[in-house]
């Protein structure tokens, strides 16, 4: 695909005559286009924030005559991911008359529900509260962003000043005022007293951009953000040095991945005290200039302007008072040193709440903070989950942005906590909280599982995501640790996994594997020990090498797994779950099995001793014992087929029925069935069970407990 070349500095131009060619006529194909286009430069506009619409003429199905239609983003979505589905379809004369009915600001929100009388299309996404803010303007293209260059001087204290200066009267001002039924009669005023405008800058919050057609619009949108985006590049360092100038040098990136890797499971714990959170990390230098500058104890309190950012950020992020190259080896210590900032942070955040509540405001939500600052290191998120806490990572840089320009050409001027508040805690944005759906079962949980790339391994891992958790894939085998990876991001998306090699029998693996679980998620909840082999042979032809071997994997890869799980896990105090596969084998006497069936009982002996060890920190330690998954397994690649087979008189072909028959139930068994029993001891209803041994064999009588 050919892109259209031109001169622009700060914003990318992906317009494509080739593509938008063949959309030529259809109006809301280009909508989608154009919109697609913005979402994609997160200098435009952040994660799911802004909207796009075009009016156009449509038959109305009930009278058959022309009206006029306005399309435009519907409630939640994302403008870069956007499809006809997420838009809204409104009647533009009905949505118009209910300025007839609306009696004033102090009812606005009950406008809401009458766009609902204005729908054209019945199968359109739920108009959102932007609907009139497109729909009293009369333009058939029109863009609302929220560029950090354009924020930047909506945020500024003398920011109308600013922009009648730089855009000679071209673009209006309306001041801060939340989203809703009066900001859109405010742009329709403004509109009205400065005819000819190409745009209005909204105070704090964004941009209003619009055009006679897509491409018109789009260019349009474009170039008010290269003029800001210019301007605010020839003001950089005319004041002083940027954010005051450097107050501390930033570690070195493997200092800063180590330290952050250290620190956080126990910032994971700290924030988890109300629900589970997952954690993302990020040492962007845009974050290390901001984080190591004098004027970060000055900015960071004052919290942020857009309301977009603000909502997925809270009010003001938490500032650690810790040395770049702090030693954090004593966890116990570090807790004793971070607690009372936590302790600080929840009694600012309970102070705000009840400072700003109305009688009908929603219950007070976590007080624990969002963003977390440390100078010379970088920025933790965390959230409800992995791609909530990495959106919430980008918006604050956004944030940052937006306090590095407005202190260039101005200062920075953040919202007034009450009207934070009445965006934060509005009765419409609680409503739509309430509407999204149940967390699943594992929402807020990190999985590992060893071997995780194949067989029962990546059974389980997908379960786990089904059920909302995240997960370390992880095999030691490379080309196949990449299948899954990719096999994952196609099914779930890139948000609910990492990777990383692991040999169980290699401490600097292990080390490796669990450094990676804190980068990528902020810790561990659950561990699965998984990794395995089989050796099948009589007592004359088990050489040494093959003893060693299978107890290294099984025994010894258990133990210094589960003991890394219990030191990130005792980290972060707030529980856990380790679950080892062990076999059939571990209680049945079978032949030719003298290495493995002694290595299984002994994984399943140590279960046990871990399970009486670790209760006291809420680690619960559980066993499923299959039999005979061979479906996609590691173990019947070498000569464990053939062994087993030999031993119990048949052919490899003839093992599956031979297995299935000889249990009470005559049933195969296979990863799914593994994967189901793990999640039953994880899934929320058995919280209070451990050192327990649930066998998923179909039913061998031998191997029955007791």
């Amino acid at each position: 695909m050919s892109v259209k070349e031109t001169n622009y500095k700060y914003v990318s131009y992906l317009w494509d005559e080739e593509e938008a060619t063949k959309l030529a006529g259809d109006e809301v194909a280009l909508l989608i286009y154009r919109s697609n286009l913005l979402g994609a430069d997160l200098r435009l506009t952040n994660y799911g924030g802004g909207n796009t619409s075009c009016k156009l003429m449509e038959k109305d199905p009930l009278t058959g005559n022309e009206t006029e239609v306005m399309w435009v983003k519907g409630s939640g979505g994302d403008l870069g991911t956007l499809k006809k589905s997420g838009l809204a379809a409104l009647y533009v004369d009905r949505l118009r008359s209910l300025k007839n009915i609306y009696r004033g600001v102090a009812y606005e929100d009950e406008m809401v529900e009458l766009f609902n009388h204005c729908i054209f299309d019945l199968s359109s996404k739920a108009p959102s509260i932007d609907t009139p803010l497109h729909g009293f303007l009369p333009f058939a293209h029109i863009d609302h962003l929220h560029p950090d260059a354009a924020i930047a001087i909506a945020a500024a204290a003398d920011g109308k000043k600013i922009t009648e200066e730089l855009f000679g009267g071209t673009i209006g001002w309306v001041e801060w005022k939340k989203p809703g039924f009066e900001l859109g009669l405010q742009l329709k005023q403004c509109l009205d007293e400065n005819p000819g405008i190409r745009g209005i800058m909204l105070g704090a919050h964004g941009l209003f951009t619009w055009g006679d057609t897509a491409y018109e619009s789009y260019l349009n949108t474009l170039g008010v953000i290269e003029i800001c985006s210019d301007y605010l590049a020839q003001n950089y360092g005319k004041k002083g040095p940027v954010f005051g100038g450097q107050k501390m040098e930033s570690a070195n990136e493997a200092s800063r991945k180590k330290q952050a890797a250290t620190l956080a499971p126990l910032l994971r714990g700290l924030c988890s005290s109300k629900q589970h959170m997952i954690g993302h990390f990020t040492d962007d230098a845009r974050v290390l200039e901001f984080t190591n500058s004098n004027d970060l104890a000055r900015l960071a309190p004052m919290g942020t302007s857009c309301p977009d950012h603000f909502l997925r950020t809270k009010i003001s992020p938490l500032v650690l008072d810790l040395a770049a190259d702090e030693d954090l080896s004593d966890t116990k210590a570090l807790k004793e040193k971070l607690l009372p900032s936590f302790e600080a942070y929840r009694a600012m955040y309970t102070d705000y709440y009840e400072t700003c509540k109305h009688p009908n405001s929603p219950a007070i939500r976590d007080t624990n903070p969002v963003v977390i600052l440390y100078p010379g290191v970088g920025m933790f998120t965390f959230s409800k989950d992995k791609q909530t806490a990495r959106v919430a990572a980008e918006f604050y840089i956004n944030a940052i942005n937006v306090m590095k320009g407005a202190e260039a050409i101005s200062s920075y001027t953040s919202l007034p906590h009450q009207e934070a508040f009445n965006i934060e805690y509005w009765l419409l944005e609680e409503a739509k909280l309430q509407r999204m759906p149940k967390p699943k079962p594992l929402t807020g949980k990190i999985a590992l599982i060893t071997g995780s790339a194949g067989g029962i391994g990546k059974a389980i891992a997908k379960k786990f995501v089904a059920e909302g958790s995240v997960v370390i894939l992880n095999d030691m085998n490379a080309a196949r640790l990449e299948e899954a990876g990719a096999e994952f991001a196609k099914q779930f998306g890139k948000d609910a996994y990492s990777t990383t090699l692991l040999n169980v029998t290699s401490q600097e693996d292990i080390d490796g594997a669990f450094h990676a679980a804190a980068l990528a998620f902020g810790g561990i909840d659950i561990v699965v020990n998984n990794a395995g082999l089989s050796i099948s042979k009589t007592i004359g032809d088990h050489s040494e090498k093959d003893w060693d071997l299978l107890y290294d994997v099984l025994v010894k890869g258990q133990f210094f797994i589960t003991q890394a799980a219990t030191k990130m896990m005792q980290k972060q105090d707030v529980g856990g779950d380790i679950i080892n596969i062990v076999s059939k084998n571990a209680l049945v006497s079978g032949p030719n099995n003298a290495g493995y069936g002694s290595a299984k009982a002994a994984q399943l002996h140590l279960s046990r001793l871990n399970a009486a060890e670790l209760g006291a920190d809420h680690i619960r330690v559980n066993v499923v014992n299959p039999d005979a998954v061979i479906s996609d397994s590691n173990i019947w690649a070498g000569g464990w087929a053939e062994g087993r087979a030999k031993a119990y008189g048949v052919t490899v072909a003839e093992l599956p029925a031979y297995y299935a028959k000889r249990t009470l139930l005559n049933q195969i068994i296979l990863p799914d069935d593994i994967a189901n029993a793990c999640f039953v001891f994880v899934g929320g209803l058995l919280q209070k069970s451990t050192g327990n041994v649930l066998n998923v064999d179909g039913g061998v009588a031998m191997a029955f407990v007791r």
